[in-house]
């Protein structure tokens, strides 16, 4: 999954076509010697990202002093607003415009987008191509967060460099004109940096500070930047730790591993072996509704006529995958 732009100066765009090229082509890589894992390709650093996310990482650290003199009801909006920004995730970007994985009218499109800009890891359509990037070139040089170049890259270290040359080639050949027919994604990216400041700072730092007289203080830097920041670790922990540590009882000839810790943080986005093996499960999971609250949400939908045709593995179909490419574990 991913998080904040390595690269910076896109702008948003009108036409599906020019979409798509500003998609593929607006993180320019540089050339230079040959770099371990990069194949001869010199990654520019990108400093701004390096300052921001260092500064954004201490400022969390002070923030966790803050907590003991919090008001309760303000850690628990934060926490709400940390499960928004997820489901802005998990249910909007990943499953829903990511994989198809459901269909979503336009009351939940609309939410999804708006919990979408409270996550702030990049507007829907750039989150959406590169995951779909990731999943078709998973583990090589055109997959954005490449696990095979290690713990920190995967995590972090991808948003610190340029893009690799075959993200933006390979991605070139990648259709992705189902997320610009959609409104909603293309009112989101228009209007990203509007939405972004409201509803991942301004909102979550008003809303205790104007209700319930907790000082914009401790609401600042609790309901936006802590939770900002444990949001985007949460997330890139299913790029790293996820595809490093685990089981692979459906596919052991692919990186994505089972891991439990993931599921917990990631509102259910840790049973990463099944999803790699059967991305199109609106559940990600082959076990339903345990340990997936992201699947209680979108079946809530449904039963709420907000959500349809909910895609699905089925039991034979998992059986015999296990049997022919599972590592034999549970």
């Amino acid at each position: 999954m991913p998080g904040r732009a390595a690269a910076g100066g896109e702008v948003p765009f009108r036409h599906a076509t020019e979409g798509i090229r500003a998609g593929v082509e607006g993180s320019p890589d540089g050339g230079g010697p040959e770099r371990p894992g990069a194949r001869g390709q010199r990654q520019d650093i990108v400093w701004r990202n390096v300052v921001l996310m260092s500064l954004l990482h201490l400022a969390a650290v002070y923030s966790l002093v803050l907590i003991p003199k919090a008001k309760p009801l303000t850690l628990l909006w934060a926490y709400f607003c940390f499960l928004l920004t997820a489901l802005g995730v998990t249910a909007g970007a990943h499953r829903l415009w990511s994989h198809r994985s459901y269909k979503a009218k336009l009351p939940l499109r609309i939410f999804l987008a708006a919990a979408n800009s409270m996550a702030f890891q990049n507007d829907i359509f750039e989150w959406s191509r590169d995951h779909r990037v990731h999943h078709k070139y998973s583990e090589t040089d055109a997959d954005p967060h490449n696990a095979r170049r290690g713990f920190f890259f995967s995590h972090i270290g991808w948003l610190f460099v340029r893009k690799h040359r075959d993200v933006i080639e390979k991605g070139r050949k990648l259709d992705f004109t189902d997320l610009l027919a959609d409104p909603v994604v293309r009112f989101q990216r228009k209007y990203y940096k509007i939405t972004v400041v409201l509803m991942c700072f301004v909102v979550p730092t008003l809303v205790p500070w104007c209700i319930w007289g907790e000082s914009l203080w401790n609401s600042y830097f609790l309901a936006s930047i802590l939770r900002y920041t444990i949001s985007l670790n949460v997330t890139w922990l299913v790029n790293s730790a996820a595809h490093m540590y685990g089981n692979r009882p459906y596919d052991k000839h692919i990186s994505p591993r089972q891991n439990p810790l993931v599921t917990l943080g990631a509102i259910g986005e840790g049973f990463h072996n099944y999803h790699h093996t059967f991305p199109f499960d609106y559940s990600a999971s082959e076990f339903g509704l345990n340990f997936n609250p992201t699947t209680w949400f979108i079946d809530i939908m449904c039963w709420l006529g907000l959500a349809t045709d909910r895609k699905r593995a089925t039991k034979p179909m998992i059986e015999a995958r296990k049997a022919r490419t599972g590592d034999g574990s549970a």
